[in-house]
């Protein structure tokens, strides 16, 4: 059984970049109207954006893992580390140790990468934790590093990585790769390869998602010249299945053709969702601006409380029970409250009765 890495061929990757040029114009065009909308919104819906994007990835690149993180503890936490106003919540372990990799990827992408950065982001991604036992470090355990999956008795092993033995050549043959590419590839190629080649190596004992999801931000980041702010991680942890079933096809080849398809057309619908969130949040402020003056308190607050659900909203809607919960009115005054919201455009109604829902009118 051969892996990908045995191949006399590793990592000199095939591929023809001529079949995603369409996606790689695609991406430059659409990264610069994206940029110019973000002149015309306000400083603070700005931030807004900003925090909802990265504590978005940091949240939900930890769940494609299966760990599940606080939202609000993850955004203060960033807040803090962009110097942004925060509440001043204690931050558990975990929550502060992605937010501030999160953070550093943002502001310091013009970095070139290294074994030192690496590690810092390790020993982040790790903080509080008991349980590993390599921490800021690539892995040296004799010990195969193995994907698997299944009870112990009928084990299927899905990959294994390279021997902790090779960690240091792989890793320095990576890291000159990577920064040599920043003016040789396009960038949707280099994010591609970038994520695929660390994920192959595989050198830390636990977090390698994690980093590779964010070193692939990296890249757009340099390529652009500016921070992506592209919701990669979440787009990816929506369609979870075809992410892990696109790295399982492909370990055992050095033709990462498809690949590079899957990830770049990944990418693109990533970059899509970034849009979408602007136009939220200009719909926002344009329901918001329209409505100043007409609301009673109630209504405000309810509105301002699904917007900061984001483009998601409430799971199944925002129910009358919703609305009496968030703003404590009682159930007829809820009813008139939804109803002039709708009258009033900011609400869309589905359903009767007691399988009414309210949208937001976006």
């Amino acid at each position: 059984m051969t892996w990908n890495w045995e191949l006399e061929n590793w990592p000199n990757f095939a591929y023809n970049s001529e079949d995603i040029s369409a996606l790689e114009k695609d991406f430059l065009h659409k990264s610069g109207e994206i940029s110019g909308i973000l002149k015309y919104i306000s400083k603070e819906d700005e931030e807004t954006l900003k925090i909802d994007i990265l504590s978005d990835e940091a949240l939900k690149s930890s769940e494609i893992e299966g760990e599940m993180l606080n939202r609000d503890s993850v955004q203060s936490s960033i807040r803090k580390h962009l110097g942004l106003k925060t509440d001043n919540r204690k931050i558990p372990a975990a929550e502060f140790g992605i937010s501030s990799m999160m953070s550093d990827l943002y502001k310091n992408y013009k970095d070139p990468l290294s074994h030192e950065k690496l590690f810092n982001w390790h020993k982040l991604l790790m903080n509080g934790r008991t349980d590993v036992l390599e921490i800021g470090m690539y892995r040296t355990d004799e010990e195969p590093m193995q994907i698997v999956s299944g009870p112990d008795y009928k084990r299927e092993v899905h990959y294994q990585a390279p021997p902790a033995e090779k960690m240091n050549a792989e890793m320095d043959a990576f890291i000159k790769w990577f920064n040599d590419s920043q003016n040789t590839l396009p960038a949707l190629t280099r994010a591609s390869i970038a994520h695929w080649y660390f994920i192959c190596i595989h050198p830390f004992e636990d977090g390698n998602g994690r980093i590779a999801r964010a070193i692939s931000e990296y890249a757009l980041a340099q390529s652009l010249g500016y921070p992506t702010l592209i919701a990669l991680a979440y787009t990816i942890e929506k369609h979870k299945k075809d992410y892990y079933s696109n790295l399982g096809k492909h370990n055992r080849t050095n033709n990462i053709q498809n690949w590079l398809d899957y990830f770049a057309k990944t990418i693109i619908e990533a970059q899509q969702n970034t849009e979408k969130r602007i136009q939220f949040i200009l719909s926002k402020s344009r329901i918001m601006n329209e409505l100043n003056g007409k609301l009673n308190e109630r209504q405000e607050k309810a509105l301002l409380r699904m917007f900061r659900e984001g483009i998601d909203g409430f799971k199944g809607g925002l129910s009358a029970e919703n609305y009496i919960s968030i703003t404590g009115a009682a159930t007829a005054t809820a009813s008139r409250d939804l109803r002039d919201l709708v009258e009033k455009g900011a609400l869309r109604k589905e359903g009767e009765l007691r399988y009414t829902r309210y949208y937001l009118n976006v």
